[in-house]
């Protein structure tokens, strides 16, 4: 009997050895990626590219964030890319895009008809608050100059349809923990609803360069389906409806400023969506370049310069940067956009 014990004793002791070991080289080899992850990291962040954008940064007079990659090559370049920042408008990106996810899934068409009234009229950017209301859209036109005209009246309608909670339950799905949507353009939060408390700090919403340009991406290459899900056959055409929206962007004076003169640029090279406030000027963008989909966020904030020409040096610094990144990466310059955008592959690593 006690040499059974025994037996037993040292087997359990040999297991807790064989834990202990497996744990430690589980350890070593997360350790091991970790170095590697941080050695590219810094080596991302201290290219000669990297170098020329933090130099014009540098010259802005205020902060700046930003997250640009080119999807065929995973080259990244970024700055202060994970610090929430205001959206401004930018955060219509995702009002538009739990639209495409509501079409998709049978909840509405872009067909639905939407009642403008004149107490839907707010000011700002757009052309709705001019029209003779009442005034009967749909929601595809309500999108379009939501997108197009950055239109405010057109983005509370928006929201009424597509509903702000279901906006940031779908951000979260997304997993993009810092970008959320507080309540519509010029309206105080609705009674009964208590707002965040950094709602005060960002207005109208809140996001990072990262995931805001992860939320284009998305919208981008037509990674439209639920996490696990397979894409379907008439996304393509979801996503078209969207990217015409994108392509037709009126304000130009960011990131498409300079890159609408390189070689090979057309029409729809450029898919875009700008956000400004008097200290803030933001563009998210997608540009299908000679060598691969580059996608560049860019926020400057607490900008000194609040003026509203053409000549305003928060757009001409994220102009300046989205040159610098574009020329470098695409030196031939740029193409007209897939088609159709489920053309747009991406490597393996990113899915």
């Amino acid at each position: 009997m006690l040499n059974i014990m025994a037996i037993a004793q040292m087997w359990l002791r040999i297991q807790a050895m064989r834990v202990l070991l497996f744990r430690s080289c589980v350890g070593l080899i997360s350790f091991a990626f970790s170095i590697v992850f941080a050695v590219g990291q810094v080596a991302a962040n201290s290219s000669p590219l990297a170098d020329r954008v933090k130099a014009i940064a540098a010259q802005h007079h205020g902060d700046v964030a930003l997250f640009a990659e080119n999807l065929k090559t995973h080259e990244t370049v970024a700055l202060a890319p994970d610090t929430p920042v205001q959206t401004a408008s930018v955060i219509k990106l995702a009002i538009l895009y739990e639209a495409l996810e509501q079409v998709r899934e049978g909840k509405a068409h872009f067909e639905d008809k939407i009642a403008l009234t004149k107490d839907d009229q707010v000011p700002g950017s757009g052309v709705l608050l001019m029209f003779d209301a009442s005034l009967s859209l749909t929601l595809k036109d309500v999108l379009t100059m939501m997108i197009v005209m950055s239109d405010n009246s057109g983005a509370n309608l928006a929201m009424d349809y597509v509903g702000i909670d279901n906006v940031n339950r779908r951000l979260a799905t997304l997993g993009l923990k810092d970008t959320y949507l507080y309540k519509k353009v010029f309206r105080p939060a609705p009674a009964g609803v208590n707002m965040p408390a950094d709602q005060k700090k960002f207005g109208l919403g809140k996001t990072t360069a990262r995931e805001m340009a992860e939320l284009m991406t998305k919208i981008a290459t037509c990674d439209v389906a639920e996490p696990g899900a397979p894409a379907r056959a008439d996304d393509a055409a979801l996503c078209g409806v969207a990217l015409k929206m994108l392509h037709w962007q009126f304000y130009r004076n960011a990131v498409p400023r300079y890159l609408d003169a390189m070689p090979g640029a057309t029409g729809d090279s450029i898919a875009n969506k700008t956000g400004s406030l008097d200290a803030v000027r933001n563009d998210i963008a997608a540009i299908s370049t000679k060598n691969g989909m580059v996608v560049i966020a860019c926020f400057t904030f607490n900008n000194k310069d609040h003026s509203w020409g053409a000549e305003q040096e928060g757009e001409l610094t994220i102009a300046k940067i989205a040159r610098e990144i574009v020329t470098s990466w695409s030196p031939d310059g740029l193409t007209n956009w897939p088609s159709p955008p489920k053309a747009i592959e991406l490597p393996p690593a990113t899915r």
